[in-house]
Parts: structure tokens; sequence; C-alpha cells
């Protein structure tokens, strides 16, 4: 089979999914109902099975009946109960600590006997849904136990989850010690934002259609932003978040991916390593600032108590599990710069947040204005530019905004968009996003998953950043008020180059 994510698709081959912290929210949020979805659309093996790694004691008909419960709570389809019952019967369960020697020889039995029942030809996905400090001491046991071994057919890969590291010493040594108990092609380092349709089809949009490529570049393209927005609040995840921060969890993962889409060169091919070897010549192309472009061009800000649609809500200091003195941001902001023939002199500018005004995640590309103004005072609106809008959440789309002349005996123009959304396709099913990658991740395709020089390099780039920030600790936190975009200096950032952020304007009547 071809590796190439625009081939036809077909069905997985047979296989065990190993998911590890099978009690946890994502295997019955994300994982279960994407590997329904990809059952109900014939994707997924006819011969599969399913093994719940997790501490809680369980036996196999509890988990059994609690993934029964997750899968009608958070299916994204009506769930047909022949085509779940199949699911049920080939669904296990193996209790134990991931430091025990003997959870491994209790899973490696449960694999072989579900092998054999379930004619899964000994191929296993292993899925870490797990704190990353078992990232690596999961595969290293795995290896022991003879469960990574390939040969004669049969694959073996690992699934790891974010987040990939603390910073750059900490994502190499967890390289090295992931690289010692697996071969790269086994790694699939997991980036749910490139399981998103608009994600995927950047390079689509970008590359199969020639009237963008021919202006994708500094010639043509003013600056782009990309902001990854969230309304809510850490949600519970204080312990987590006080280690991570803003930039942490979402800039340096998952928008720095999102700017190699944007911006990297056409790849020969769309085979995994084709494409990833262009995003990591994006990566290597990201400017590393200096200690004082790290103070002038980004901005950290944490947000503190107020109110939203009238309620009252907890600042971050406030939150569970947080330290009442934290200066671990909940937004950051930056301007960056790719130093290479295309796109030299366009200042990229990045922006997430928790407690923002909206959940949205978009990327802007602002195109120059035409050379001349010939309308003057004629405009009826500010809106001047052209900008090609990628809606990757909550709605996914894309909308380009051209401008157009109002209807009337007089000139007078008005920025108008025209849309591109997914009902177009027809009725298209709910998706959670991970099916894609699942998928791929049976049939072997690594397109859209980290190699090891990629993660590197991210963490090259960021780590300038955290030295920076490591150096001095913000004074002024809490900076912004729940419902704000973000501090004033976020504002200040993007305005000195004489940009506004873009916020989609409310429709008119």
């Amino acid at each position: 089979m071809s590796d190439s994510p625009l081939s036809t698709p077909l069905r997985a081959g047979p296989c065990t999914i190993v998911i590890f912290g099978a009690s946890g929210d994502l295997t019955k949020r994300k994982l279960l109902p994407s590997l329904y979805n990809l059952a109900a659309i014939g994707m997924l093996p006819e011969d599969f099975s399913i093994i719940g790694v997790a501490r809680r004691e369980m036996s196999h008909e509890e988990f059994r009946e609690q993934m029964t419960k997750g899968i009608h709570a958070f299916g994204t389809q009506k769930i047909d109960p022949s085509l779940w019952q199949r699911f049920v019967e080939r669904m296990y369960y193996c209790r134990g600590n991931f430091d025990d020697e003997a959870t491994y020889t209790r899973l490696k039995d449960l694999l072989d006997q579900s092998e054999k029942k379930h004619r899964t030809g000994g191929n296993a996905l292993f899925y870490l849904s797990v704190q990353s400090i078992y990232f690596g001491q999961i595969p290293t046991q795995l290896k022991a136990k003879g469960m990574l071994e390939e040969g004669d057919g049969r694959w073996r890969r690992v699934i790891v989850e974010k987040p990939f590291g603390h910073d750059l010493a900490s994502s190499r040594e967890l390289n090295r010690e992931i690289r010692s108990a697996l071969a790269e092609p086994q790694i699939f380092r997991i980036d749910h934002y490139l399981g998103k349709e608009t994600a995927q089809n950047i390079l689509i949009f970008r590359m199969g259609n020639g009237m963008f490529e021919p202006i994708w570049n500094r010639r043509y393209i003013d600056h782009v932003q990309i902001t990854v927005a969230e309304s809510i609040g850490v949600e519970g995840r204080g312990a987590f978040y006080e280690t991570a921060g803003a930039f942490r969890d979402v800039m340096q993962n998952h928008m720095f991916m999102l700017l190699a889409l944007v911006t990297m060169e056409p790849p020969t091919s769309f085979s995994g390593e084709a494409v990833r070897n262009e995003k990591v010549k994006l990566l290597e192309a990201m400017r590393l600032l200096t200690p004082e472009e790290v103070d002038r061009d980004t901005v950290r800000g944490q947000y503190g108590p107020g109110q939203v649609n009238g309620q009252a809500v907890k600042g971050y200091r406030q939150e569970p599990n947080v330290d009442p003195e934290s200066t671990v941001e909940t937004f950051a902001a930056m301007k960056l710069w790719v130093d290479n023939w295309r796109w030299a002199g366009v200042p990229f500018y990045l922006r997430s947040g928790k407690r923002l005004p909206k959940r949205s995640t978009e990327i802007v590309v602002r195109f120059k204005n035409a050379p001349l103004d010939i309308f003057g005072e004629n405009e009826s609106d500010p809106v001047g530019p052209n900008r090609l809008i990628f809606h990757i959440q909550p709605e996914e789309g894309i909308s380009l905004q051209v401008r157009a002349k109002i209807p009337g005996p007089t000139i007078r123009t008005r920025g108008v968009k025209m849309d591109f959304n997914y009902h177009q396709f027809g009725d298209v099913a709910p998706t959670t996003g991970y099916e894609k990658l699942l998928y791929d991740c049976m049939i072997g395709d690594s397109t859209l998953f980290h190699r090891t020089d990629m993660v590197d390099t991210a963490w090259k780039v960021a780590q300038p950043i955290l030295d920076g920030w490591g150096t001095h600790a913000p004074t002024d936190f809490p900076n912004y008020a729940p419902g704000d975009w973000g501090p004033r200096a976020a504002e200040d950032l993007i305005s000195r180059d004489n940009h506004t952020w873009w916020v989609e304007p409310k429709a008119q009547s």
C-alpha cells in the first residue's frame, strides 16, 4: 500500500490496539469514538482487538461496560448496536502499574491470546495516553518482554502523546530513551491539531490551486497570524499547567507545526518522509531570537479573576493545584521570522491563551495592499487588504476576504468574504480529529507525525525564549482579565508594526 495520504482510503490491516491509560478521559472522549467512526466507514480492520491498560482495578466486563457508557456519551454519531457489539466482543483489560514488570507479563499473555482468538497477525499499536514520565519507561518495558519485535510481516508501533520533553535537553534525553527501544519508523509522535481537516487542507489548498502558489511568498504576503484561543481556564489541569504553561502546551508544538505547514516548500511527493523533510528545513530556517529580541518580541500573560457572561470566574492563581504566587503564563504572543528565500522579511505573529473571548484556532494570511489606493474616501469600512483565513476550530473551513463594490450609483466598496466549509461536500459525519491519525498509524503512514529531528529543531527555536523568560520572572501577573484578548503588551507587539490582531467581525445585517 502506498504511504501517501492522498491514496484512496482502504481498510487497515489486522491489529491489536493497546491503550495505556485506558481509564482516562482521552480513551472515552476521543480514541474509542474515533475507532468506532473508522469502523462505521469500513476503514477499521475486520480482525482487531482492543486492550486497555491502567492502574484501576477492573474486570474485562467492567471495562466493557465503562467503554459502552463512554461511546454513548461521547460518540459523534448514532451508535449501531450490532457494530458496537463487535467492539465489546474484542475488548479486554489489563490492570497494573506502568513501572511494574508484572504488568507487562500479563499484557504479553493477553496480547498472545488476543492474536490467536481475533487473528490480528501479530500486529500491535501501543497508544501512550499517560503522563510524560512514562513515555520512555513503557517502550523499554515492552522491548524487554519482546513486544516490540517485528519480522515475518508483523509490525509493532507506538503512538506518543505530548508533551514531548520540557525543553531541548529533556527532549533529547527522551528521544534517546525511546530510540533505545524503538526504530524511528515505529515511533509516531502525535499532534492532534494535524488531524483536523483544515490543517490537512493547508497543503492541498496551497499546492493544488495554481492561483495561490505563485503568490505564496514575500513579494505578495505582508504577514501571517496564527491564533489558538480558548475561552475556558485550565479546567482542573492546574498541576499539569504549572509544569507547562501556554508556550509549552500549545505554541512550541502545535503552532510551530501549523506554521511549518503554511510556509514549507512543496515536497517532491506527499509521502511521509518527503513532507517531513520539508518541515524540518522550514523549522531550521526559523530565526533563533536573541535575548534582546525575546524581551522585545515576546509577551507573557496570566488571567486574573473576573466575570464572563455575568458569572464570576477564578483567576489562574486561584485554580486548584496552582501556586498562589505562580508566574506560569496562561497567554503567550510573539513575533517570529523565517530566514529563507521565500519568506525573508515577512513577520509571523503567534498568540495563544486561556480565558480569551472565544474558542478559536485560525491562520490568517494577510496579503500586501494594492499598490495604489484609487478609491480614496469612498471606502465604507476600514477593511482594506485581502486575507486568506484557515478556520481550524471550532468551525472548520477557509475564507478569502476580497473587496467589492456596494450596489448603487456611486463607487463605494466594502470587504466581503468567499467561504468554503465542509458542508459543501454534503452530509459529513462529525469526527473527533483522531480518526485520520489512528488510521495512518495502522497503515504505517507517518506524514502527520513528528520525526526526531522535527521535535529537536522545534525545541531549538523554543529554547532561547524559555531561557529569556527564565532569566526575568514576570512582575505584573495577573495582567489580563478573563474575556480579554490577553495583556495590553500583546496589542503593542503587533501595533508597533502598524498591524492589528485579526478578529472575525460580526456579521452585518
